[in-house]
């Protein structure tokens, strides 16, 4: 779950409004190489350049504002390139990302909301994208293939889930809903790179945009659990949900996927982990929060896994301590399951002060080393 962010076309109609607020560096093209400094504050995104050649570039960027802030780099229909959410203030973060030639937007997103603060970014050339590892291109397609599977099995769960409100029947809808959520969860930075699907479908009611209608898992979840009612408004938001679903089943093929930002999803799903599921912020009522911790997990090592050959080749001991912390993670992660292999874990109000501090830790071990594996895989 992210911040909601405005659909394209609601964006397209407030660019205006946010050009007043932008202030804007523009010093030219940047040497190959050359990393983009990124300065993003309450009300400005300021860019070293405004050029770059194709291939790798990197983002140095410093928040200088006072609200967490989310860096995007964006194609103009407002796909996402590669991204880093929950940079707080005062705070550094080096984004690695590969580019191809065209038009993007380095966006600022001050409190993860809204359509943001935009700088434009001219990429030129072919660079270094037209001679990447073959290696990195099987990566890429294995990763495609594995999101649309995840959107393929999500749909008919999720319409599982659905009948089972339409029927009225609370119980079947409780045990439906986590299972629903596992493909969302899995490549949760894929579905989030569509703009526009995300808001309406895992929104939490403190992430609402103004104006903006609660839909979705979460919305449902707070009826299931908290409220302990299905009435006509959760029959209609079950269908809009699968509907919605639908949409990000067939845009899966269209996501903008590269080597690093494989990467750098991988390490948004242990964010995710870290800002909502630890702290069981996530699923605050069906506290089904280790499910997704789970999916987050299988997702970020699904794509380090696909990784692993060029990145161990250019950084063998980051690999072994990937390993390492993955199978950490995982072994710890077992022993709150109600049996072996299944996903049927504790309910996260039964874990502990301690035992989430522990789980905390774990996912921190594993952050550090999957921060470095975007550079890993572009050397």
């Amino acid at each position: 779950m992210r911040a909601a962010r405005l659909s394209v076309v609601t964006a397209a109609a407030t660019a205006a409004a946010l050009t007043a607020l932008t202030a804007c560096t523009a010093k030219g093209g940047a040497e190959k190489g050359q990393a983009i400094r990124v300065t993003a504050a309450d009300s400005r995104c300021d860019t070293s350049t405004t050029a770059v050649p194709a291939g790798r570039v990197t983002l140095e960027i410093a928040n200088k504002g006072s609200r967490a802030t989310e860096v995007e780099i964006v194609l103009p229909d407002d796909r996402i390139v590669s991204e880093k959410e929950n940079i707080g203030p005062g705070t550094t973060y080096t984004l690695t990302a590969e580019v191809k030639a065209g038009s993007y937007e380095i966006a600022c997103r001050p409190g993860m909301k809204g359509h943001g603060i935009r700088q434009k970014l001219d990429v030129t050339g072919s660079g270094r994208a037209a001679r990447r590892d073959p290696r990195l291109d099987r990566a890429v397609a294995g990763y495609r293939a594995y999101a649309q599977e995840q959107a393929d099995a999500t749909v008919p769960l999720a319409e599982t889930f659905a009948k089972a409100i339409r029927a009225g029947d609370l119980e079947a809808a409780k045990k439906a809903y986590a299972p629903s959520r596992l493909g969302w969860e899995r490549t949760e930075p894929v579905a989030e790179s569509f703009g526009d699907i995300d808001p309406k479908t895992d929104t939490r009611a403190d992430g609402l945009e103004q104006g903006q209608k609660w839909t979705g898992w979460h919305r449902l979840e707070k009826s299931l659990w908290q409220d302990g009612r299905i009435g006509g408004e959760e029959k209609a938001l079950g269908d809009r949900l699968v509907a919605d679903l639908k949409d990000w089943q067939r845009r899966v093929g269209k996501a903008a996927i590269t080597p690093t930002s494989m990467a750098n999803g991988a390490k948004e799903l242990l964010d995710e982990v870290a800002t909502g599921k630890v702290t069981g912020e996530e699923d605050r009522y069906a506290h089904t929060d280790l499910v997704d911790f789970k999916g987050n997990v299988e997702g970020a090592q699904k794509a380090y896994e696909l990784l692993r050959p060029v990145a161990a080749g250019n950084d063998a001991a980051l690999a072994a301590e990937l390993d390492k912390q993955f199978g950490a993670l995982n072994t710890l992660l077992d022993r709150y399951r109600a049996e072996k292999d299944s996903y049927d874990f504790v309910s996260y109000d039964k874990v502990t002060k301690e035992q989430r501090k522990e789980l905390s830790d774990a996912v921190n071990a594993l952050a550090e080393p999957l921060s470095k594996l975007a550079a890993a895989v572009a050397k």
